[in-house]
């Protein structure tokens, strides 16, 4: 069975993709997205972004849609990874790359700077803390970056690193979702 996923806004408002179904992959509901877009209207032109547990592609896909000039989409399962291109194929999407591999993989690799990260791993595996300290000390952020936090609600909000400010933090059901600032 495949999932679906709607773009929110941007060029590609209303378009309707299909992903496959794929161990839990839930992608950020229509509503946290708009809020989130809206948090992130000064930020997402011509940024340089980084979807680093893509799934079905959501938060990248809304980021080009809205006029991000880059997103590097990390994927570790081949169908999610494949439906990805797939799917970026169809919108017609330049400034796009699909890197079929482990996040934690990835983050060890060579780094280019990030404006803006999305950074939503498998609930209930309370690896958001560790990841973005990963983050933070391996040159992945560009000055003034942005990264989005999602998890279950019940964690709260989660420890940052030094230097990061908490700039907004809500819930929406089991979902808590958040926006940090980095130096």
């Amino acid at each position: 069975m495949a999932g679906h996923l709607r773009i929110v806004g941007g060029r590609w408002r209303g378009r309707r993709l299909t992903f496959p179904d794929a161990g839990g992959v839930r992608p950020t509901a229509d509503r946290i997205r708009e809020t989130l877009f809206n948090w992130l209207q000064p930020v997402v032109p011509g940024a340089r972004c980084l979807d680093l547990f893509a799934g079905s592609g959501g938060l990248g896909l809304e980021a080009l849609s809205r006029g991000a000039a880059e997103v590097v989409f990390v994927e570790r399962d081949r169908r999610l990874a494949d439906q990805l291109r797939a799917n970026l194929e169809t919108l017609g999407a330049e400034g796009a790359r699909v890197v079929q591999q482990d996040a934690r993989t990835y983050l060890k690799g060579p780094c280019r700077p990030f404006d803006l990260v999305f950074l939503d791993p498998p609930f209930r595996r309370g690896a958001l803390d560790a990841l973005c300290q990963e983050l933070a000390a391996g040159g992945w952020l560009a000055p003034g970056a942005r990264v989005y936090l999602e998890h279950e609600a019940e964690a709260g909000p989660p420890d940052l690193p030094a230097g990061w400010e908490l700039l907004r933090s809500k819930k929406a059901g089991q979902v808590g979702y958040h926006l940090a600032a980095v130096p």
